[in-house]
């Protein structure tokens, strides 16, 4: 199981709304080659993280691909290369940390590998801090156990509290 958190909190090039970047940001994970998009969370609203000033809040979601059948098991720095593709397709700019982004694409998990270095990380090292991240996680892959804390994705989740996170679509 692949996990890829979505988020974006600007408009698009052409000028639409987060929502449908992310959107079709999904739609252009299941293109990725040797890859199926399985699942898609729904979409959540929330603010940014750190908090910034004026920023406007996040819409959030999660995608669950799987390797296409006779497809060989992706390779991690491949699938980030990938990701930073589509991200770069929507605009995506980074002009310092945690700037408020047109899209941003997280390699969550890549069927439960633990990689220190190079990059990627997996699993993802702040993933388990974001609730954001975990509340559509759990809608895509509710058994999910993160590979390095053991902990299945529901008590991540109670233990930091959903506060602040809406339900979009």
């Amino acid at each position: 199981m692949i996990l890829i958190a979505l988020g974006a909190n600007l408009p698009g090039p052409d000028g639409r709304d987060a929502l449908h970047t992310c959107r079709a940001a999904a739609a252009a994970l299941d293109a990725l080659p040797g890859l199926r998009l399985r699942a898609l969370s729904r979409w959540y609203a929330t603010a940014p993280v750190p908090p910034t000033p004026d920023a406007p809040d996040y819409v959030n979601g999660v995608a669950r691909l799987v390797s296409r059948p006779g497809a060989a098991p992706p390779d991690p720095a491949a699938l980030l290369a990938g990701l930073q593709k589509i991200e770069h397709r929507f605009g995506r700019v980074r002009p310092y940390p945690n700037a408020p982004r047109t899209l941003d694409l997280d390699l969550i998990d890549l069927d439960g590998a633990l990689r220190d270095a190079p990059d990627p990380i997996l699993p993802h090292p702040r993933a388990h801090l974001r609730p954001f991240v975990l509340a559509p996680l759990a809608d895509v892959a509710p058994g999910w156990v993160h590979p390095r804390m053991g902990e299945k994705v529901a008590a991540l989740l109670a233990s930091l509290g959903p506060d602040g996170i809406r339900v979009l679509a």
